[in-house]
């Protein structure tokens, strides 16, 4: 194993305060293997400039991007990092509760990058109109 990633180094990594600059290509790039995966909710890339990409378009839809780590977890080849994502959009803030896990491959770098998280709840809920039928139709699945 060439790198082992500290959970000090992924608390460092997984959080941006508000008016910060996000990671630069060589930062992300010592973290993360040349052919990462990387799968959220609302799409699934493959190669690290495909995943910087995402995050760039992500903070590029937005007026600012907060995220803030609360949990990190090692074990052997496998992490989990426990965040809340804060989206400002249209003087809106949209909060996204949820988890990453990540599997360190033989280099130590990180080869899979997934997210959960509910994409829907907090993206619609804000919404007039919309957040109240989001709303309603989770209770049908909930109860």
């Amino acid at each position: 194993m060439d790198r082992n990633i500290t959970e000090e180094e992924l608390q460092k990594l997984f959080n941006k305060t508000f008016g910060e600059e996000a990671p630069s290509k060589d930062v992300w790039a010592s973290f993360y293997e040349d052919d990462v995966l990387f799968i959220d909710p609302t799409q699934e890339k493959y190669g690290l400039d495909a995943y910087i990409e995402a995050q760039e378009n992500l903070i590029n839809r937005c007026k600012d991007v907060s995220l803030e780590t609360h949990a990190i977890a090692i074990n052997q080849n496998i992490g989990f990092i426990e965040w809340t994502l804060v989206l400002k959009i249209l003087n809106k803030e949209f909060i996204y509760p949820g988890t990453t896990r990540i599997t360190f491959g033989e280099s130590g770098k990180i080869k899979e990058h997934r997210d959960y998280f509910d994409f829907c709840g907090p993206t619609f809920s804000p919404v007039p109109v919309l957040g109240n039928f989001i709303r309603w139709l989770y209770s049908r699945f909930v109860n």
